[in-house]
């Protein structure tokens, strides 16, 4: 059996070498179709990995630990759902993969500059342990909050814009105190900062959380905002801390439960290279199946001979067969490669990209293509080829010897 196997390859090999016009086209054919689709597949992924690290430094952290339906009704009335200072934030930051557990205070409120006053969404931080966890943001002028700071504010870019306000301005922010009392505190503007989220940045400002605290008269926080090292450990953490933390009184969530743009960005741009996908795949298939059925035309009168000679009709299909497999191995193969090399190339020069819907500045792009899409590329050459080679093949097999013998003659 495996001799046949190998006699009918080596044939097959035979077979392609002779019609290297035609079988060059074919293998163009597929190795076109791999690369285009590895190249929008790979510029796709790259948005998808750097839009999932961004929001996460930016914003959410990997996971959030928080009371009990907070996202859902907390929001509106944060007093209710605090976290006290507790041995289970300790018992986060032991989690194995734990890089970061920073404590934060959500409250809103007015903030004014001389006759500016515009409503803000706050958040009180620690800078020292937000640092890991907010490296994607970018200070665009003056300084992030020093780890010692006091009296300091850190204004969103679109914010300040309305507000009016620069670096090394004095602001007042009022807010409703947990009491139902109104209480208020003089900042300096210490800086101004932008993220990937215009709408994000035109409402948001950052205080140390102690600021925030004396603002709301409140201790403790809203959220523990859990850092990690990877973030495909996302899910084994989050199963672990569930475990160990009681469900009455914590809710462990996942980044991607919070990340609202990212997943409807990811399922509208996978719908899109699933098109792409598609699209590919009926080129490759007509383009081979015409390729394989001229070939079937020329090789009439020896298909009609090789069964004369005794050659069954299943050594006929599994010899055209082969044949396609042949030429989707080959494209697959080179397809993947040549892709991976112009991805790299491409990476290396870069991409400019113009701010998309929601995003207030441009940014270099650059091609990523993991294992999982070059065998997902393999995959798509070698069936549609061999997929396109089944109707040939099997119309080669089904002649009748006597007119297959008088081809031509």
């Amino acid at each position: 059996m495996r001799g046949r196997l190998l006699s009918v390859i080596r044939l097959a090999s035979r077979n392609l070498a002779r019609q290297r016009r035609r079988t060059g086209l074919a293998l163009a054919t597929v190795i076109g179709g791999v690369i285009a689709y590895l190249i929008a597949g790979g510029f796709i992924q790259w948005i998808f990995h750097d839009m999932r690290e961004t929001t996460i430094h930016s914003q959410l952290g990997h996971v959030q630990i928080t009371r009990p339906d907070y996202f859902g009704k907390g929001l509106g009335d944060p007093y209710n759902y605090l976290l006290p200072p507790s041995e289970a934030q300790a018992l986060a930051a032991a989690a194995p993969d734990a890089l970061t557990v920073a404590p934060r205070l959500a409250f809103s409120g007015l903030i004014s500059k001389e006759d500016s006053t515009i409503s803000f969404i706050g958040e009180g931080i620690e800078p020292q342990l937000e640092a890991p966890i907010t490296k994607a943001i970018t200070i665009v002028a003056g300084a992030d909050l020093a780890p010692e700071a006091q009296n300091e504010v850190l204004l969103g870019e679109g914010l300040a814009a309305n507000l009016g306000a620069v670096p090394g301005d004095q602001v007042v922010l009022l807010a409703t105190t947990a009491s139902g009392g109104v209480n208020a505190v003089e900042l300096r503007v210490t800086g101004l900062f932008a993220t990937t989220t215009k709408a994000y940045d035109d409402t948001v400002l950052r205080v140390p959380i102690a600021v925030a605290r004396t603002l709301m008269r409140v201790e403790g926080a809203t959220t523990w905002v859990v850092l990690l090292r990877d973030t495909d450990a996302t899910s084994r953490v989050v199963r672990g801390l569930a475990e160990k933390l009681p469900a009455t009184e914590f809710e462990v969530i996942p980044w991607h439960a919070l990340a609202d743009f990212y997943n409807k960005t990811v399922e509208l741009y996978s719908r899109q290279i699933g098109i792409v996908r598609l699209l590919i795949a009926l080129i490759v298939i007509l383009s081979v199946s015409n390729t394989m059925s001229m070939t079937v035309i020329e090789r009439t009168g020896e298909i009609g001979t090789s069964m004369a000679l005794g050659v069954r009709r299943a050594g006929i299909l599994s010899l055209f067969l082969c044949e396609g497999a042949l030429l989707g191995l080959a494209g697959g193969i080179f397809g993947v490669g040549f892709a991976y090399l112009l991805g790299e190339f491409i990476s290396w020069v870069g991409i400019p990209m113009p701010p998309p819907p929601g995003m207030a500045r441009g940014y270099t792009a650059g091609i990523r293509i993991p294992p999982e899409l070059m065998l997902d590329a393999f995959v798509l050459a070698f069936f549609t080829t061999l997929l396109a080679s089944l109707l040939p093949a099997w119309k080669a097999s089904r002649m009748n010897i006597v007119d297959a013998l008088r081809h031509q003659r």
